[in-house]
């Protein structure tokens, strides 16, 4: 019997063409979130540390400004419509496992018709004077990274008995979910390091190119 398809899709900088979270800071320059920036990225300090820190720079009586430049700064990659309109054809389960933030990837992926209990991310509390980043879908007892949102978490609930596990990313965030799934699609960073370990994976510079290699796997 064969397995059934699962894609695992990142969604800064893989659903939309640019980094959301980077984006909204150097726009609103918060002092002191480029070397945050710098030490995630250089694995100093984790995704969550950094970006829990990042967001506790701005203050939350700017949230209106914050989510209206979050959303209004997006741009999706071409092809996205069609992957969904494939993957619904082919019985693929889609699901978004974002390192990004609710206030953004919700409003943004509404124009789509993807259910919400398959969108995973980050949360947000403007209660206080900051903003504060929460963490519902933080790692598991087999996850030691500080993901944040982990992507490892939710792709382990969906066991390789059963699943063909695919990955679809390009940065840190995607990387300890690449080690665990049957075929990489990779972007930027993401690529040098399925070079490096020699994973299965497949380089696209947008949706299109996934659904045509998709096809070309379903032949073989």
């Amino acid at each position: 019997m064969s397995k059934q398809r699962v894609i695992f899709c990142d969604f800064d900088g893989t659903i939309t063409v640019n980094d959301n979270i980077v984006a909204i800071m150097k726009h609103f320059q918060p002092p002191g979130w480029d070397e945050l920036v710098n030490q995630v990225i250089s694995k100093q300090i984790s995704v969550q540390e950094g970006v829990g820190r990042m967001f506790a720079l701005l203050p939350t009586s700017r949230k209106q400004e914050i989510v209206d430049y979050a959303i209004g700064n997006v741009t999706i990659r071409a092809g996205f419509q069609q992957l969904l309109d494939y993957c619904r054809e082919e019985h693929i389960q889609f699901l978004v496992t974002s390192g990004g933030i609710d206030f953004f990837v919700y409003p943004v992926l509404s124009a789509f018709p993807i259910p919400k209990e398959h969108i995973y991310c980050n949360g947000s509390d403007f209660s206080g004077s900051q903003i504060e980043i929460l963490w519902p879908h933080a790692c598991d007892e087999h996850c030691t990274n500080h993901c944040g949102m982990c992507k490892t978490a939710i792709i382990r609930s969906y066991s390789a008995d059963q699943y063909e596990r695919i990955l679809i990313g390009d940065s840190i965030t995607d990387f300890a979910g690449a080690k665990l799934v049957d075929t990489v699609f990779a972007r930027s960073h993401l690529i040098q390091l399925c070079e490096e370990l020699k994973l299965n994976y497949y380089p696209f510079e947008d949706f299109h190119d996934v659904i045509k290699q998709l096809e070309e796997m379903k032949v073989k």
